[in-house]
């Protein structure tokens, strides 16, 4: 019986390990992604096939199928430096720092897009929320809810594994 004392210690602290590796921010080698740029603004069309075949199966999952990552667990929900966030899947521009805040839930949230034209609105399929996306690619980002802070009262709720983040110079 002694060596269950010793053994279930370790056990469970690998258990824990292999868990919050598993659940941390995807990173992945843009290079391999042809159609990943910051300045390029024409629209991306690319099957879903295709992108499954360029972007790591997390991010495909959220991008793709409109998944959502853990709360607490995906790439930049507690990030506070300074910079642009990017879609992960074709770099278009989507956020500044400037207009992210801390909503309590475990993932970045912003109060306003770059611009216009960098993402899209559209109803989720389960009729209460709104879905956002990169206007692009056309990925799932996240979804809008109207209790954000001032000036706008919204609050664009992001899965940070979809996004980029490249930190002010």
């Amino acid at each position: 019986m002694n060596y269950l004392k010793i053994i279930m210690p370790v056990i469970l602290s690998i258990a824990f390990v292999t868990y919050l590796i598993a659940q941390s921010g995807v990173e992945y080698d843009h290079s391999k992604n042809p159609y990943y740029s910051h300045t390029n603004a024409e629209l991306v069309k690319v099957s879903d096939e295709e992108w499954e075949k360029i972007l790591p199966p997390a991010v495909y999952q959220i991008a793709r199928e409109q998944g959502t990552e853990r709360a607490f667990t995906g790439k930049y929900w507690n990030n506070h430096a300074k910079g642009t966030y990017y879609c992960a899947v074709c770099g278009n521009p989507l956020y500044s720092s400037e207009t992210k805040f801390d909503s309590h839930t475990g993932w970045p949230s912003f109060y306003k897009p770059l611009n216009k034209n960098s993402i899209g609105l559209r109803p989720d399929s389960d009729g209460d929320r709104t879905e956002v996306s990169c206007k692009r690619c056309g990925s799932h980002l996240g979804h809008v809810f109207n209790d954000g802070p001032p000036p706008t009262g919204d609050r664009f709720c992001m899965d940070g594994n979809v996004l980029d983040f490249e930190p002010s110079k």
